[in-house]
């Protein structure tokens, strides 16, 4: 970012030169130019002198010369104070010019973007978003199968634990989200609101509930793979979580993991194809939050079948239609999440490779140009608020991507800054005023911000 302001302040420096120096140069001719004005004016000046020719009457008496020059001097005195009015009125000018500049410009020259900060107030910002939902009950829009009249009932008796924040994935993330703040701010105010939203939640009761749902008839592709990638991610975010009260909360998720995991282990093997859409059946980023949950819980068989289908699906894929990105409800890209997804599988060299097959259209310098932001044309729209998520998952997935890459390779300069791109105009459309989008875009938020899933040897561990 500091690259790119720092051309940007260049640019301003440069330009505010050329005025002072434009509005120097006209003071300048100016002041040239007053005397023979002052001549034009005054026929007294012009008798006898040269200039431009008056016609004079040859029987006007000439003023004596001490009337001409008491005349002449004052006029002269004149002429200065003028001169040095004009001179105060042009450095003020170029005063306020460079106060004004300055005021612009030290943010940008110095990196300073609030939108793009994140500290405990960030962080309790995004907190109350979750807070606000995680028990909200209504409006839900659930996605539930009748089996008979016994399951007509509220959300509440239906998943009680993951009831809130419009639907059951968002539900999920947003409790995760509120784990993952905890980590990052232990000391912060929102933590104690925190704990008892998810000690509230994540009940033992709750959890087997949650399971026996899950596992009930008719129920076989229910939040499948978004959903059920999202409730492994809040697994691994508790057992990473060294705390009394986190170990609890993960305890009480294993039946409900266990079901997830169950049934995924049984239609991941059935799948014969990658589902390469922008929205939730998307399988390239739903097989990144899987594999970063099987390394995080050392479970050597989920991660053999993730890693298996990553290559099945993607290895071979060569220049992806970048053109045809986004669609109009897009919150993930098909292209971007698959090459994320390849560099938790490929070490660097080879995943540098596979890219420059997969994505040709990265430039080897520092443009953002060959992807800019989506704009979402309506916040207040479900559908169409997916894109202001959209711009939050392809910075994180950027990100990913520069990390997979070898240091020094020549397209990290235009990931970095069309990451940071995605990332301002990302962050600023959490604003939580439309609860279309503020039930679900702070948990990307999160996800971006705190980095993670950002390999720290590639293959290996996650953040």
């Amino acid at each position: 970012m500091f690259s790119g302001s720092f051309v940007i302040f260049t640019h301003f420096a440069q330009s505010a030169f050329l005025f002072i120096q434009y509005i120097q140069n006209l003071q300048n001719n100016k002041e040239s130019s007053r005397p023979w004005l002052d001549r034009v004016k005054d026929p007294e000046l012009t008798i006898g002198r040269p200039g431009p020719s008056l016609s004079v009457p040859s029987t006007v008496p000439r003023p004596s010369y001490q009337a001409s020059q008491s005349d002449s001097s004052r006029r002269a005195a004149a002429r200065g104070r003028r001169s040095f009015v004009s001179r105060i009125n042009y450095l003020l000018m170029r005063t306020a010019i460079v106060v004004m500049l300055s005021l612009l410009l030290v943010p940008l020259a110095t990196g300073e973007d609030k939108t793009d900060l994140f500290d405990v107030k960030a962080a309790h910002r995004f907190a109350n978003l979750a807070l606000a939902c995680v028990h909200k009950e209504y409006p839900n829009k659930i996605s539930h199968t009748l089996n008979g009249d016994a399951d007509v009932a509220p959300p509440r008796n239906l998943t009680p634990a993951f009831y809130g924040c419009y639907d059951w994935h968002s539900s999920v993330h947003g409790h995760w989200l509120l784990a993952r703040l905890i980590r990052t701010f232990p000391d912060a105010e929102f933590v104690q609101s925190a704990r008892d939203a998810l000690g509230q939640s994540l009940t033992s009761a709750k959890i087997n509930q949650e399971a026996a749902y899950l596992r009930a008839e008719g129920r076989t592709s229910f939040e499948r793979p978004y959903g059920l990638a999202w409730l492994l991610q809040l697994v691994a975010e508790l057992r990473e979580w060294d705390d009394p009260q986190g170990r609890e909360m993960a305890d009480n998720l294993r039946p409900l993991e266990q079901a997830a995991l169950e049934r995924l282990m049984v239609w991941l093997p059935k799948l014969a194809n990658p589902i390469r859409i922008g929205e939730h059946d998307q399988t390239a980023f739903a097989l990144g939050l899987m594999l970063d949950y099987a390394r995080a819980t050392d479970n050597q068989k989920f991660v053999a079948l993730v890693t298996s289908k990553a290559r099945q699906f993607y290895f071979k894929d060569r220049t992806c239609p970048l053109a045809y990105e986004p669609s109009g409800e897009d919150f993930l890209s098909p292209c971007l999440g698959e090459a994320d997804l390849m560099r938790r599988v490929l070490p660097p060299q080879d995943f540098a490779v596979w890219l420059r097959a997969f994505l040709p259209q990265i430039p080897a310098s520092a443009s953002d140009s060959w992807m800019p932001p989506a704009v979402s044309p309506d916040p207040s729209d479900p559908k169409l608020a997916h894109l202001d998520g959209l711009n939050l998952s392809r910075a994180w997935m950027l990100e990913g991507i520069g990390a997979g890459l070898p240091k020094g390779d020549k397209r990290l300069p235009a990931i970095q800054a069309t990451a940071q791109a995605h990332r301002r105009a990302g962050l600023a459309a959490v604003t939580g005023g439309h609860y279309e989008g503020g039930h679900w875009l702070g948990s990307f938020a999160v996800y971006l911000v705190t980095r993670r899933g950002i390999t720290t040897n590639h293959v290996g561990s996650q953040q």
